[in-house]
């Protein structure tokens, strides 16, 4: 039974690796909510997992790169400044780090290991978990060189828009299909896409009710994948052409996304919608006051917006006037697993986890561990603590780069693509200071990649239309 989704998997590798169409592209957000499906059997592999996006990932790289003019194209990104200089600049600086930094310090500074005992320090000491986690940073790193290129058209930028639409719809499919399987006999169906050899927390309760896990390891990992997706549609959906999937489609699962996200009971997710709600009226108040002209195009849609958040408040209130008791489970799981979280013991564990990270830093003199020596339970902790004090500049102000990109005269698409990008990067970003770790992911590797793509496309418009206007465009 278990080789029937492998089998299925790779002939959907394949067909993509082979096909003209961009069938990587949909297959990547596809395959984001199953990260606890091993595509490789474990048994092959020495208890090792290899889940289906960075597979997919690597697919999409050599297709992107492997042609005549790939080689140029990969050079020109990694080493102009306005393209992915400072990524590279920080890749370099992790691979540094990961192959020299676990030797010269070993056994002279305490860290927390990715694997064995983690409620207490050890000493640290090389181990393949440097190896391996190298290796997913690297390909969140080159899935950016990927998206840079591969979405220049605009074309495929819809392709990708639409792919995003295909990866919320699976991610709600899976939540609702784990939350149906405390009620219908379905959890056959969903075992044989659980096979990863890490551990797998898929029946856990909370206030007597289950944890919604999806395809992933554990509820908080599904929770964050219900954020990302429901971040990215909402502030992505404006660049849609497609008037049906923008205005019917999206909106919808919006909607569904925040229930699984709910389901999910993950006090890191909760925090994450609240964040997102803020967000979102804070990029309303920002398109409301947008002054009249050649930005007017941001103002499209908040008419029909206000209407219908207008009517949803309406509903609440008028719900809890008529049932004041409706509201009960929402006061009770907010306060079990959002304010009463600090007296848990896995916060106690993880905040030992960052404080030993940070401490493993400042006893490298700024130089960090190597990736994949120590767990941090914080994005910020964990770039810093791995790749050193240079290492985390370099990568931050790569982000800083790309929220900064401006596109003057560009199309409305490609303004909604950057504003989009800058919006929907926070709220995972800030749940990821609770719960993440160096690699920044897919979702994010697909942010950093379409805005430059953007940003390199207006350039190369720009330059192509200067002698005509009789303006040249400074080297």
């Amino acid at each position: 039974m278990n080789a029937v989704p492998i089998v299925l998997f790779w002939a959907l590798a394949v067909w993509g690796l082979l096909s003209r169409k961009p069938v990587l592209l949909y297959l990547f957000f596809a395959t984001m909510p199953v990260g606890a499906f091993a595509v490789i059997p474990t048994a092959l592999t020495g208890g090792l997992t290899f889940t289906a996006t960075p597979i997919v990932s690597l697919l999409l790289i050599g297709r992107t790169f492997f042609d005549r003019t790939g080689p140029a194209a990969f050079l020109s990104l990694a080493v102009l400044p306005g393209r992915l200089m400072l990524l590279t600049l920080f890749w370099l600086t992790a691979a540094l780090c990961t192959l020299f930094l676990p030797r010269l310090f070993a056994g002279s500074v305490m860290i927390v290991p990715m694997r064995g005992i983690v409620s207490a320090p050890s000493p640290l000491f090389p181990s393949t978990q440097n190896i391996s986690q190298f290796a997913y940073l690297s390909i969140s790193v080159f899935s950016v060189f990927a998206f840079a290129r591969m979405l220049q058209p605009a074309a495929m930028r819809q392709h990708a828009l639409r792919a995003m639409c295909l990866g919320g719809f699976v991610t709600i499919a899976t939540g609702l299909l784990d939350y149906a399987s405390q009620f219908l006999p379905i959890s056959p169906l969903l075992e044989p896409f659980r096979t990863a050899s890490y551990s797998l927390l898929t029946d856990i309760e909370v206030l007597g009710g289950k944890r919604v896990v999806g395809l992933m390891p554990e509820a908080s990992a599904f929770g964050a994948q219900c954020l990302a997706f429901l971040s990215a549609l909402y502030f992505y959906r404006r660049a849609m052409d497609s008037d049906r999937l923008r205005d019917i489609l999206v909106p919808a699962a919006i909607g569904l996304l925040a229930l699984c996200a709910w389901l999910s009971t993950s006090s890191g997710t909760l925090v994450g919608v609240a964040l997102f709600v803020c967000v979102a009226g804070l990029e309303w108040l920002a398109r409301i006051n947008t002054p009249e002209g050649k930005e007017a195009v941001y103002r499209r849609g908040l008419g029909g917006e206000m209407s219908v958040t207008v009517l949803a408040v309406a509903a609440v209130a008028v719900m809890t006037i008529l049932q004041p008791q409706i509201l009960d489970p929402v006061y009770a799981l907010v306060q079990r697993m959002v304010l009463e979280k600090q007296s848990s013991s896995s916060f106690t564990e993880r905040g030992m986890w960052r404080s030993t990270a940070l401490a493993s830093l400042i006893h490298t003199h700024g130089f960090g561990v190597g990736l994949g020596s120590t767990r941090s339970s914080s994005s910020v902790v964990g770039v810093f603590s791995s790749t050193g004090v240079a290492g985390g500049v370099l990568f931050y102000a790569f982000v800083l780069q790309c929220m900064l990109r401006r596109v003057r005269g560009a199309p409305a698409e490609s303004q909604f693509i950057l504003s989009a990008f800058r919006f929907s990067y926070i709220p995972p970003f800030v749940v990821s200071l609770m719960v993440g770790d160096a690699d920044f992911g897919g979702m994010a590797a697909f942010g950093f990649g379409i805005v430059t793509a953007v940003a390199i496309a207006q350039h190369r418009e720009t330059e192509r239309t200067a002698p005509a206007s009789g303006y040249l465009l400074p080297a």
